[in-house]
């Protein structure tokens, strides 16, 4: 067996249970769990819920701009989105008078499901929220922010 040299920590830590992206990936585990129990109970996925929400801030979005603000590839994104629109959730355009992207919007079926399943998924963020000191948000808020903008390059 060959001698390695230690890799340096990037901060002080006991083991990999400290280590922040560990405790990013247990939280943010822990929330996807909740929230797919909570909407399993709306017939919907978490990437479905992510949709009707970002379409009812942004209606006339297209597949690219809802795989993006969903996190998954365009072709997950296709196959959410072929779940929804089977659903009758959503409607997008056959075509469009400029560029190639293909607006989508929310069906009065699509609001009521959103609406429905949005005070459970709320729920679990103020329970989240609740965990925290209040005056402390903002600043988490801003972290992650942070974190994230890091790996922008």
């Amino acid at each position: 067996m060959e001698d390695r040299a230690p890799v340096p920590l990037p901060h002080p830590a006991e083991g990999v249970t400290e280590h922040v992206g560990y405790r990013l990936k247990k939280a943010s585990a822990a929330l996807r769990s909740a929230m797919d129990k909570a909407l399993r109970e709306h017939d919907l996925t978490v990437p479905q819920y992510s949709c009707l929400e970002l379409l009812d801030e942004h209606p006339g979005l297209s597949n690219a701009d809802l795989a993006r603000g969903t996190f998954v590839t365009r072709q997950s994104a296709n196959v959410v989105l072929r779940g929804l629109k089977d659903a009758g959730l959503i409607t997008q355009a056959a075509s469009t008078d400029h560029g190639r992207a293909l607006p989508i919007h929310l069906t009065a079926a699509g609001q009521r499901r959103l609406h429905a399943a949005r005070s459970a998924v709320y729920a679990i963020e103020e329970r989240m929220v609740k965990s925290i000191p209040a005056h402390r948000l903002t600043a988490l808020l801003a972290d992650l922010d942070a974190m994230a903008e890091a790996f922008d390059t």
